[in-house]
């Protein structure tokens, strides 16, 4: 049998383990939610419980024994009820990965009975430690999964398909030794999937590589306390932590708010969408208004704008290393609109190398109606004297003739497999605009930055016929996306109807 059996076998056990230990703690779920408990209630409440049992099976956990495991599980329900709430706001108050995971924490299970069921019958009946990272990794991840497909509570803005995660980090190929970071990272997708690669694709690392890629190489900036602390123990369960307060995996803050406290070699990142927000990000303070919190001074930016997308997509590039290289989740708007977006554009292309970029098709979002794409670049790195001229943009447009939905044609990672073959992963500049299919002839082609440039705003929703190649340079019809999108708002709100009234 060869090693790539072995290695497909050894997956398909995980895998299996894994899917079991889900159904299991989604049974407890259930229960929970006829006391009102929320799917991400419950996720969240689970995380606290994992952490303390996890501590107390270490020799030295971090969490102190007053506060720990043990003791809970001696006391009766109604005792270990009031304690179990005394102990999440003592933790709440440590710092490092204690406060980030207990910060804010509460008790959200009203039932005592049902907390003791929970602590003794499921969590306590099982040596976390024991079971492998992929194992406890997986299951955990397989729970926000499920929690982001309830679609009632919104946890699916935080949740971007794995095989579109796996594709994108296949493409940009992490290696030992590099930080990466998702400055929006959400439950942790990204750097799991970077993370999972680089012990993949590289089994010989030294002792000195390993080490960085468990405490250092992994960073991740989340706004929302409650998406940190579960990003932080997504991490955590797969092996990934930090020895000090300063190699902490996950930090709770918002990321737009100042130049980014160090560089790194990779970003990955699928930022919120949302075209403007209350704050103003600009290079220089104009005016006494700046000083009402509503304007944020980044002398780094490029342009002053209060674009969430436009200015998720600056601070990108203002983390990257010389040599660095990104791959951005972007909405439609951020490829044609004018304005701000316009300069953005013109100056990226002109000071980095914009090389790729991949047209997505709708349904792959829990956010309904998101079109959106993937805009692959690198940093030159510093004092180079090598460029590539002509500078190519290779489009691949996945988006025409496909269409996918969450739960009746979900997006596979065989859909991706053409695009990551003709991205040529470690070899992007042998790259070669035949593809497999007669079919897909004309759904991987390249344009000329210099003509782009060219043109009016630098647009980049690059479009052609799918029967010839493109004669020149031009921007995208946007009737028929836009006939799509209200399509789909109209099968959403005839859905939600017959829900309310059945048709007769």
């Amino acid at each position: 049998m060869c090693c790539r059996t072995f290695l497909l076998w050894d997956r398909l056990i995980v895998h299996n383990a894994a899917s079991n230990l889900i159904r299991k703690l989604w049974q407890y779920c259930n229960v929970l939610r006829d006391d009102g408990l929320s799917y991400p209630d419950y996720v969240e409440q689970l995380t606290y419980l994992l952490f303390l049992k996890m501590s107390d099976e270490q020799k030295n956990g971090p969490v102190p024994t007053q506060y720990g495991w043990r003791a809970l599980i001696e006391l009766n329900a109604k005792s270990m009820h009031e304690q179990y709430s005394r102990n999440l706001a003592a933790l709440g108050e440590r710092d490092g990965m204690l406060g980030l995971i207990f910060r804010n924490a509460k008790n959200k299970i009203p039932d005592p009975s049902k907390l003791r069921l929970l602590i003794v019958d499921l969590i306590g009946q099982t040596e976390w430690t024991g079971l492998s990272t992929d194992i406890k990794g997986d299951a955990y991840e397989g729970l926000l999964e499920k929690n982001a497909r309830d679609t009632k509570t919104g946890a699916g803005q935080y949740f971007t398909p794995r095989p579109l995660i796996e594709a994108i980090v296949k493409c940009v190929d992490p290696r030992p030794g590099e930080a990466i970071c998702d400055p929006a990272c959400g439950t942790g997708g990204f750097l799991l999937a970077a993370h999972e690669h680089l012990r993949r694709c590289y089994p010989r690392m030294t002792t000195t590589q390993r080490q960085h890629l468990s405490t250092k190489a992994i960073r991740g900036v989340e706004l929302v306390e409650a998406v940190a602390r579960l990003a932080t123990m997504n991490l955590l369960l797969h092996g990934i932590s930090g020895n000090k307060e300063d190699e902490l995996p996950i930090a709770c803050r918002d990321s737009l708010r100042e130049p980014p406290l160090a560089h790194v070699d990779v970003v990955l990142t699928n930022p919120p969408f949302g075209v403007k927000g209350s704050v103003t990000y600009s290079r220089e303070r104009r005016s006494q208004g700046d000083e009402d919190g509503l304007t944020v001074i980044r002398p780094d930016f490029w342009v002053q704008t209060a674009n969430k997308q436009l200015n998720f997509l600056q601070h990108v590039i203002t983390l990257m290393k010389p040599g660095g290289r990104a791959a951005v989740v972007i909405p439609d708007n951020v490829l044609f609109e004018g304005g701000a977006a316009a300069s953005i554009r013109r100056r990226l292309m002109e000071s980095f190398e914009v090389h790729t970029l991949l047209r997505l098709p709708p349904g792959l979002f829990y956010a309904q109606g998101v079109q959106a794409n993937v805009l692959f670049f690198d940093r030159p790195p510093r004092n180079s004297t090598a460029k590539i001229s002509p500078r190519f943009l290779w489009v691949y447009d996945l988006r025409s003739e496909n269409r996918f939905s969450l739960k009746t044609n979900p997006l596979r990672s065989e859909d991706l497999q053409e695009f990551v073959e003709v991205y040529r992963p470690g070899a992007r500049h042998e790259r070669k605009a035949k593809l497999r299919s007669a079919k897909a002839l004309h759904r991987w082609l390249k344009f000329e930055v210099k003509s782009i440039l060219q043109t009016e705003d630098a647009k980049l929703d690059i479009s052609w016929g799918t029967g010839r190649a493109p004669e020149r340079v031009r921007g995208l019809s946007r009737l028929d996306e836009i006939s799509n999108l209200i399509g789909n708002d109209l099968r959403h709100a005839l859905e939600q109807i017959s829900k309310i009234a059945p048709l007769k």
